[in-house]
């Protein structure tokens, strides 16, 4: 839990799970607010479910349903109720818990100061500058004066605005104020903490500590930008802005969305409840890459089963990077004659791009690992170890296997954020729909989108990213000087298939398969293992990522520009954007 104490009676959080309101007591909590409405969200526990587990553990619960972005004063007399009728300390949630400090906030108005109680909230990590003249017309109107609360109101429009502070988000930060120093560009992320993803492969595999892939945001945010520590409700391209969880609203000139993909251990039935225990780890998760390596460690004898879910997903080679290490260490000591290996992927074929299949064919038949296509993970009991697959053979007809383990490595599936569902800038399944050579927007000209939440047909990885984010922030300030300056992706991405410790297959290609190696052949020949991709894997990439990449540093991922396939302006001035179609 993340819980984030606002004052002696009150803290907040994000979503809570049933297993943590026996936790909540015991931490000494009294009550719960539930400040979320049902179904926002796939795999949400319901109010219900809360409300009886609460009672069960002795805790007081209400449930005010906010709908994002749209706080109302009913939500507000609501929560001071609700407090009012509970003895402290009391715990509100809601996705991010931005809705349940903005309520605390409106309510606190009439006693403490407007600079009093945003300070308070930004010690907790929440961002509330933007409800400034909201609060001093509360304050005002508690001491008799006739002023109403002020609605949420966009200020002075952003140059750029980012959604999202992940690896896509703050490379085109970093990118755009490499070219332009001083842009005024604004970055939503309500996240305090920023992670480097792909090293969680190596602290599965022994190689890396859990601490060396994570960052405070503060450290990674690029230097002048403006960071909003909020959450997004919803956008607004046809007015240019962008409506936060709480109520305000962001404008901008042009818009960068990086939401990310959501990894969804729900659609394993009884996953989620068997994480870090019982042979149950993924390399997915920051908090469960240590327990693979334990797990790998303790393994002596047994069936180990590492799965792959259907496309798409983040690394496409992070499921077989897994094997591969485990396979090793267990090669090493001894073990791995006794160990039952078995890869299982919804896929057909081990890895999408063929002129790396023969390489990784030679470990798998190395580690004498059993290869299982078109078979999906559907569920998974922890307690009796047993893992069940949907198999699909030749002609379609689908069956159900169950297999046991001693060890199960997880990959979820993976989607679309919840937010984005339904979103004015998504597609229908819930991608940001981009051009997938320029990354602007199919609709709308002055949006873009970058990383693993666009539907460009990518492999979704931060190496995509390096490449993207040039482009993205040519194409920007294309836009914003209304020139023909065009820069091009050309679906750059890139996966170090770690085979062995100490050797990596390095895989880099674009849209159709294309092989697009950054070196040399005779330097690195990407087909074949390499102990100088380990090299790369290991010690240069977080360095190329956090001192590079992040900085606005673009080593060897130069945009190519043309002029002859400009992009669609068609703006009526410098902060008015009309829709427009990507030709």
């Amino acid at each position: 839990m993340d819980i984030r104490k606002i004052t002696p009676a009150l803290s907040v959080s994000p979503q809570i799970s049933l297993q943590d309101i026996s936790v909540l007591k015991g931490l000494g909590f009294n009550g719960i607010i539930n400040v979320r409405p049902d179904g926002e969200e796939d795999g949400q526990p319901t109010s219900k479910e809360i409300e009886k587990l609460a009672e069960v553990s002795g805790l007081s619960y209400v449930h005010i349903p906010v709908v994002s972005g749209q706080i109302t004063e009913d939500d507000i007399r609501a929560f001071a109720k609700a407090r009012a009728s509970m003895v402290g300390p009391v715990l509100s949630y809601c996705r991010t818990g931005t809705r349940a400090v903005t309520l605390w906030a409106s309510c606190a108005a009439a006693n403490l100061s407007t600079d009093a109680i945003i300070k308070t909230a930004d010690e907790a990590g929440y961002d509330l500058s933007g409800k400034a003249a909201d609060l001093d017309a509360r304050r005002d109107a508690a001491a008799g004066a006739k002023v109403a609360p002020a609605p949420a109101k966009g200020g002075p429009a952003h140059d750029v605005v980012i959604v999202g502070g992940g690896a896509g988000g703050l490379a085109a930060a970093a990118s755009l104020l490499k070219r332009r120093p001083g842009l005024d560009i604004a970055v939503i992320e309500p996240r305090d903490t920023h992670y480097y993803q792909p090293g969680w492969t190596l602290v599965g595999g022994g190689v890396f500590s859990r601490d060396q892939t994570k960052r405070a945001m503060a450290d990674v945010m690029p230097k002048g930008v403006k960071w909003i520590r909020s959450a997004v409700a919803r956008f607004e391209p046809a007015r240019n802005s962008v409506i936060l969880e709480s109520g305000d609203e962001v404008t901008y000139r042009a818009l960068v969305a990086a939401p990310g993909i959501k990894l969804m251990w729900e659609k394993v039935k009884g996953l989620k409840e068997a994480l870090g225990k019982n042979g149950v780890t993924s390399n997915y998760m920051f908090d469960m890459a240590p327990y693979t390596w334990d797990l790998v460690k303790s393994l002596k004898g047994g069936r180990a089963i590492f799965t792959q879910p259907p496309m798409p997903i983040k690394c496409a080679g992070a499921p077989q990077k897994a094997m591969y290490l485990a396979c090793d260490h267990w090669k090493r000591s001894g073990a791995l004659k006794d160990i039952e290996v078995e890869f299982h992927t919804a896929g057909g074929v081990l890895f999408g791009v063929q002129d790396y299949v023969p390489a990784l064919m030679g470990y798998v038949e190395k580690y004498g690992a059993k290869l299982n296509m078109m078979e999906n993970l559907v569920a998974v009991d922890g307690p009796n170890q047993m893992a069940t697959f949907e198999v699909t053979d030749a002609d379609g007809k689908v069956t159900t296997v169950e297999r046991g383990f001693d060890m199960i490595h997880v990959c979820p599936p993976q989607g679309p954020l919840d937010f984005m569902k339904g979103s004015a800038i998504a597609d229908e399944a819930g991608w940001v729909d981009v051009n997938a050579e320029t990354l602007q927007h199919n609709s709308f000209g002055n949006v873009f989108g970058i990383g693993d939440g666009c539907n460009a047909p990518n492999a979704k990885t931060a190496a995509a990213v390096r490449k993207q984010a040039p482009v993205v922030a040519n194409n920007v300030l294309a836009i914003l000087d209304g020139t023909s300056k065009t820069a091009l992706y050309k679906g750059y991405g890139s996966c170090p298939l770690t085979v062995e410790r100490g050797k990596v297959v390095l895989a880099e290609f674009g849209y159709g398969g294309e092989l697009q190696p950054t070196f040399p052949s005779w330097l690195v020949k990407g087909t074949k293992a390499s102990g100088l991709a380990w090299f790369l894997k290991e010690k240069l990439m977080p360095a190329l990522y956090f001192d590079l990449m992040l900085k606005g540093h673009e080593w060897l991922a130069g945009p190519e520009i043309i002029s002859h396939a400009p992009l669609k302006h068609e703006a009526k001035d410098a902060c008015d954007f009309t829709q427009s179609k990507t030709g």
